[in-house]
């Protein structure tokens, strides 16, 4: 695995503004969303609605990721993604998501999730995930994808290719009819044969007009995730695998989480909705 040094918390630039005539998602400038009380199947209205955003935010986070070099900073991603969404008419999800100060997550080596952007320089033989989540219409769509900075180990490029097989081979197995911890039983075991750790603790979840409805998606096989699928049913799922444990430690930011050995993880994200036979990818550029 590589030898960089392990990342340290950068300086955070002031938050950037988004234009009054877009909508706001209602949990901005308040502690916390109000808790999602509503259905987790959707009507084809609403999945239409989570088209547009999840399209809008794989598009923001392609833009983004052409940014991606030795000498950029993650705040300057931050600013593509910001730009792009609000060229596009839609909310940064992340911006003001229980205080978050960001348009979206930047999440190097053995940062597992929610990475603030800041002053950090991206470094030859980087992996860095981005995490992007657009609102527009009353709804979300949520991706993320780690990206190779300049000359990657082959140990961390394969954890990158893995990871987004695991994901692959979750979508699927989602059926109607089956229960949800088929997606952590098919991404766990395959995360195994190369013996990677799989957290536990950050799952997916469902999202609609809800960034996060209270559906929980594990990425392990968890005996109490029985809830059953149904179609139109709409949440992500968003593996993230370690060269070493899951156990995690987070930074005093309340936010940046990294694994508890400092080893490499990478992650992958689609929104999801499920269909009469199978799954629908909504965040599709």
């Amino acid at each position: 695995m590589s030898g960089q040094s392990l990342l340290v918390p950068g300086e955070i630039t002031p938050v950037r503004s988004v234009p009054g005539n877009i909508r706001r998602p209602e949990y901005v400038g308040k502690p916390a969303p109000t808790p999602y009380t509503g259905p987790e199947v959707q009507d084809t209205d609403t999945v239409e609605r989570m088209r547009i955003a999840g399209r809008i935010a794989a598009q923001a986070m392609e833009e983004a990721a052409k940014h991606i070099a030795p000498g950029v900073t993650t705040d300057q991603l931050d600013k593509v993604a910001h730009d792009f969404m609000v060229d596009h008419g839609a909310y940064p999800s992340t911006l003001g998501y229980r205080g978050f100060p960001k348009s979206l997550c930047t999440s190097l080596n053995e940062v597992i999730c929610h990475g603030i952007p800041d002053s950090t320089v991206l470094r030859d033989g980087d992996i860095v995930n981005l995490d992007v989540t657009a609102y527009i219409n009353g709804v979300h769509g949520d991706n993320n994808a780690t990206y190779l900075c300049g000359d990657v180990d082959e140990e961390s490029r394969l954890l990158v290719k893995r990871t987004r097989e695991s994901l692959n081979r979750a979508i699927k197995a989602v059926r109607p009819g089956r229960q949800i911890n088929v997606i952590g039983r098919v991404i766990e075991s395959y995360a195994k044969r190369f013996g990677y750790g799989v957290v536990r603790d950050f799952t997916g979840h469902g999202i609609n007009t809800s960034f996060h409805s209270g559906l929980i998606i594990p990425h392990y096989d968890s005996p109490h995730a029985t809830t059953v699928m149904q179609p139109g049913m709409t949440f992500t799922i968003e593996p993230m695998l370690t060269l070493g444990t899951h156990e995690y430690e987070m930074w005093e930011d309340g936010w940046t989480v990294v694994t508890k050995d400092r080893k490499r993880t990478a992650q992958f994200e689609h929104t999801l909705v499920v269909t009469e036979t199978g799954a629908e990818i909504l965040t599709l550029p």
